[in-house]
């Protein structure tokens, strides 16, 4: 038995359906279930028996020690988090309280819990902290990608907070010898991701005949990472990773904003084009739209990846081209999951952080 927090979200639902491909070994999830949280990311999940879900915040010392003492987990993988660094321009607070706030509460439950263990339950034991590269900071065009030992520079109220978690859990491990295990990914896309962030946003309006927002001139640089290809590099560190060690997690895929969104409209000219007196242009592409950029837009992240193929033998199954169509294949067939995410307050959100940007 594992037990996942966030499970409800776009790399939590991913990691526990590409987990029951890949184990029996059942599964508790907890998730808050806030507006990027859905269920029906595990609808697949409803009658099998070997999934338990449980609907919660990690901030919830007691229900997660309940969970902790009923289930007696031998790991937990915790993705909750608040994400969305134009959100938490917008909000902070909610980052600080979920980031923070959160984890700490559930490290102190889990060292309580891990800290009662048989001594071979204890050895055992992993608590895999899932984070993010932005705590890095920005890297000009031409220096080295973010290795495991890059100072942490964190530039949005978002990526402070996944830093200052980030300590906590290194300080848990030194302080108290909790078994963790802490992963630093880069940009994830996929099925069941949420429609505010870059290439779902674009998906969705393009196919709407909305305009295609591009922060600024477009040319900030990702490294993007399938989003089963994560899945997979984290059950190799939970099953292979050394305790108290950082493995950063990428897809060698750098690419500019701009870049991406072009893309995705060629594909979308490919699988549903649109007639040809459209637009002079590619039809998709008359969408794009340049708008204001936001405060503090790091310039490029990139991830070294070497340590976790070099010392668990990892590496990334999708290229861009391939992980990019089967993505925007995903969205083509299901339009019922898309229209039903996108709520009012999905709508209020969008109107709220991109109107006055042109």
């Amino acid at each position: 038995m594992i037990l996942v927090t966030g499970s409800a979200g776009f790399i939590g639902s991913n990691f526990v359906l590409d987990w029951f491909a890949q184990h029996d070994e059942a599964v508790v999830s907890l998730d808050k279930l806030t507006y990027a949280g859905n269920l029906e990311n595990l609808a697949s999940l409803k009658n099998d028996k070997r999934h338990i879900f449980v609907q919660g915040d990690i901030g919830d010392a007691a229900l997660v020690g309940k969970l902790l003492a009923q289930y007696r987990p031998r790991a937990v993988v915790n993705f909750a988090a608040e994400s969305h660094v134009d959100r938490s321009i917008h909000g902070p607070e909610d980052f600080i309280r979920t980031n923070i706030v959160g984890t700490f509460h559930l490290l102190e439950e889990v060292r309580v819990y891990w800290s009662g263990l048989a001594d071979k339950e204890k050895a055992e034991f992993r608590f895999l902290h899932v984070s993010t590269d932005e705590v890095y900071g920005s890297l000009a065009k031409d220096e080295p990608a973010f290795s495991e030992t890059h100072r942490y520079e964190p530039n949005s109220p978002y990526s402070a907070s996944k830093a200052a978690s980030d300590h906590l859990v290194r300080a848990y491990h030194h302080t108290y010898g909790l078994p963790v295990l802490t992963t630093n990914c880069s940009n994830n896309y996929g099925p069941y991701h949420f429609p505010e962030k870059l290439i779902p946003l674009m998906i969705v309006n393009a196919l709407a005949g909305k305009a295609l927002p591009v922060y600024g001139d477009g040319q900030q640089i990702r490294d993007w990472l399938y989003v089963r290809d994560h899945c997979s590099a984290i059950r190799c560190v939970l099953e292979k990773g050394r305790p108290g060690e950082v493995y950063n997690i990428g897809g060698w895929n750098e690419k500019t904003n701009l870049e991406i969104v072009h893309t995705i409209c060629a594909l979308l000219d490919e699988f549903r084009p649109l007639p040809a007196s459209h637009s002079p242009l590619p039809a998709y592409r008359s969408l794009i739209t340049y708008v204001q950029d936001r405060p503090g837009h790091d310039r490029r992240y990139a991830i070294d990846a070497r340590k976790i193929e070099r010392e668990l033998g990892w590496k990334p199954a999708e290229t861009f081209a391939t992980g990019i169509r089967k993505t925007v294949q995903w969205y083509l067939d299901n339009q019922s999951w898309v229209n039903r995410v996108q709520s009012g307050d999905y709508r209020n959100w969008v109107e709220k952080n991109y109107s006055g940007r042109d």
